[in-house]
C-alpha cells in the first residue's frame, strides 16, 4: 500500500457540510476531492479547472426538493384520472 501523509485544514463546518454533499453527490469524498484537485493541479502546473453543478432559481429548486419527497414517499403526489381533469384544475387557477 502507498504511503499517504496528512493535510489538516479548518473549515467552516457549513461549508465542510455543504462540500461533502457536493462531492458525494459526484460519488466522491472530501479526501477524493482533495487528491484530484492536486494531481491536477500538479499536471497542469496551477489551478486546473472548476467542478460544478448548475445553480438553479428558487422556484426549480424548491420543484426539484418536492420532486425528491415523492420519490422517497415523504409526500404524496397529486393524480387525476385524466388530462381534461389536469386542465380543468390548471384553468381554474
Amino acid at each position: 500500500m502507498a504511503k499517504t501523509a496528512n493535510i489538516n485544514v479548518r473549515v467552516d463546518p457549513e461549508i465542510k457540510s455543504s462540500a461533502e454533499k457536493l462531492f458525494s453527490s459526484f460519488g466522491i469524498t472530501i479526501t477524493d476531492a482533495i487528491n484530484i484537485f492536486l494531481n491536477k493541479s500538479i499536471m497542469e502546473g496551477g489551478l486546473p479547472f472548476e467542478m460544478k453543478q448548475p445553480r438553479y432559481n428558487l422556484e426549480t429548486e424548491a420543484a426539484l426538493r418536492e420532486a425528491r419527497a415523492i420519490m422517497e414517499g415523504k409526500m404524496h403526489a397529486k393524480s387525476y384520472p385524466n388530462a381534461r381533469a389536469l386542465f380543468e384544475e390548471l384553468d381554474g387557477e
